[in-house]
């Protein structure tokens, strides 16, 4: 369920917005709910050749751990140039390929998406030009590598690896294969 329009901001915060509304209930009753509102998150899965880069990230007060290149969507942004400008930001990476793969809204009290972009074939064009609280390092793996990585407890998205976990028990996993390196 979206924030319905008659909804109120009652908190600001730098990343989460807190908002209220008066909600009928079944026996005619009114209650306050509330829900949340975050930018939405944008994920990239970018290959070169037969690889698929993974991050290895660390920032303050967080744990090191694996995941997919990506962040925050700008204002203003659509999802996919917010993940061209990530993937170009934290790998100095840029692909002329891009497919929307997944998105997931994982919490039902949290106005959030997250998005799944494949960017097939990408070229280095730039240097990385990370936050001043990113630690960032990139690296090739095939695609069993890729799939064993995700699967791990330190691999940062149990969305995704909830969803790899069902291809894998389903023998769906040559779909994934073929939609990453697909020519």
């Amino acid at each position: 369920m979206k924030i319905p329009d008659q909804a109120k901001k009652v908190f600001s915060g730098v990343i989460f917005d807190v908002y209220q509304w008066e909600q009928e209930m079944f026996d005619g009753t009114l209650s306050t709910f509330e829900k949340i509102k975050r930018p939405n998150t944008l994920m990239v899965i970018p290959t070169i050749g037969d690889k698929i880069i993974i991050s290895e990230q660390e920032q303050p007060g967080h744990k090191r751990d694996l995941g997919f290149l990506g962040g925050r969507q700008n204002p203003n942004e659509s999802p996919e140039s917010g993940a061209k400008r990530e993937l170009l930001e934290e790998s100095g990476l840029s692909s002329a390929d891009w497919e929307l793969y997944k998105t997931f809204e994982p919490h039902a009290k949290l106005d959030w998406i997250l998005y799944y972009f494949v960017a097939r074939d990408c070229q280095k064009v730039q240097e990385q030009n990370l936050d001043a609280g990113e630690k960032i390092r990139t690296f090739g793996v095939n695609f069993d590598e890729f799939i064993d990585l995700i699967l791990q407890d330190n691999f940062y998205g149990t969305d995704f690896a909830l969803h790899i976990a069902q291809l894998k028990i389903r023998n769906r996993l040559d779909e994934l294969r073929n939609l990453l390196f697909k020519k």
